[in-house]
């Protein structure tokens, strides 16, 4: 490959949540027993090296010495209506439809402030982000919960009939849609948005879209942005973006949302502004323009093949190894979404137990309870692949076949 994605990095004091925090409470993993080393697989970002044409775009500017207030620059604007064109196939974007957010869930939030009061209810999927979860709570708004549910061949499916129910029932009028969705990693077909969408506009429900994943897809999947399966859901949703999952630039912040609607994009707009703290940082503007660049394409396709790469092989070897555990492919993010149940149940355990065996031996997952999995583990497969056969060498040896 042209790029490196087998490097071992070293984090640890490097500002580094991810390793740093391990043995710190919180939501945090616990610190592994002495002997083994910590394989970082819990927060949602990449142990691997940032493209290069982003710290070069960021280190240009920095060799000019003033930094006071500024404009977004025409490159800004342009570079990600030129990604969404080529990745993704979306045409008339322009300018006037993207604007800066401080972060993802910053912009929910604004949106979710246009469309409803505090109390109003919102309908989510379940599993769910935490970042939903605690946002919604934080700000007074009401989860409605309906559940994904599993075919026949395992795949997570929505449940049309239970959230048609629930709209028609429960005077919802507005809906979190997560795409690909977090945390089972579902890559939506373009028949399932059409139907979902169908159901919203039914019951005059308006949309958030969270489409932060949706640059890495699994090989065989494709990302269908819910604004453009209909004129309709073109102009009840608010769709939101960040380059940061995908070129792991979360400590940059900057997002950012598409809104063909004038009336909502001017409300959004509005909303995100008033705390005077939503500003775009000028080193986030840079890393953007850089991440964006030609060689930006490239890297996310080498990106995505490692990636389907990696979950390839935790499947397999879960399925071959790890009996009584399971775990529904993903077809787009790097998370795994592990069913511990059965496999607990046989052996007399809980989920704690499975758990702080991982963490002992330094495979630092994450609960998934906090994403609604009640036997569940999140692990994050963004590493070298070395780092992941370790990882799973280790639970085999120490935790699910000890």
């Amino acid at each position: 490959m042209k790029y490196d994605f087998t490097t071992i990095m070293q984090r640890k004091g490097e500002d580094a949540l991810a390793v740093d925090a391990l043995g710190k409470g919180g939501m945090a993993p616990g610190a592994p027993k002495e002997g083994f080393d910590a394989i970082p697989m819990w927060v949602a970002d990449m142990n691997y090296p940032t493209l290069h044409t982003i710290t070069d775009a960021m280190i240009e500017r920095i060799k000019k010495p003033h930094f006071g207030y500024f404009s977004a620059r025409d490159e800004y604007f342009d570079a990600i209506i030129k990604w969404h064109e080529t990745r993704n196939g979306v045409t008339g974007l322009t300018k006037e439809h993207i604007g800066y957010e401080n972060g993802v869930l910053g912009g929910v939030i604004s949106a979710l402030n246009v469309f409803c009061s505090k109390g109003d209810k919102v309908l989510v999927h379940k599993p769910t982000y935490i970042g939903f979860t605690n946002s919604l709570i934080n700000n007074g708004y009401n989860i409605v919960h309906s559940d994904l549910k599993k075919d026949e061949n395992g795949v997570w499916r929505m449940d049309f009939e239970d959230m048609e129910e629930k709209l028609k029932t429960q005077k919802i009028h507005a809906a979190i849609f997560c795409s690909p969705h977090n945390p089972t990693g579902r890559v939506w077909e373009k028949w399932e948005i059409e139907k979902a969408m169908e159901l919203y506009k039914k019951y005059d429900v308006y949309v958030v879209s969270d489409e932060i994943w949706s640059d890495i897809i699994t090989t065989g999947h494709k990302h269908i942005p819910t604004q453009s399966v209909s004129e309709d859901a073109k102009m009840r949703t608010a769709a939101f973006y960040a380059p940061s999952k995908t070129f792991s630039l979360a400590g940059l912040i900057g997002s950012y949302h598409i809104i063909y609607n004038k009336w909502i994009k001017d409300r959004v707009d509005k909303e995100s502004s008033l705390s005077h703290y939503n500003s775009m940082n000028m080193l986030s503007m840079y890393a953007l323009i850089g991440a964006y660049k030609p060689e930006g394409y490239e890297w996310t396709d080498e990106l995505c093949e490692v990636v389907t790469g990696n979950i390839d092989y935790a499947v397999n070897y879960i399925k071959e190894h790890f009996d009584g555990v399971e775990c529904a492919r993903p077809e787009g993010t790097y998370m795994l979404f592990v069913d511990c149940t059965k496999w607990c149940e046989k052996h007399g355990k809980d989920i704690d137990w499975v758990e702080k065996a991982c963490w002992d031996v330094g495979v630092a997952c994450q609960d998934g309870r906090m994403f609604h999995g009640p036997c569940h583990l999140r692990i994050n497969l963004a590493l070298p692949l070395s780092r992941v056969q370790e990882a799973f060498e280790r639970m085999d040896k120490y935790v699910f076949n000890a």
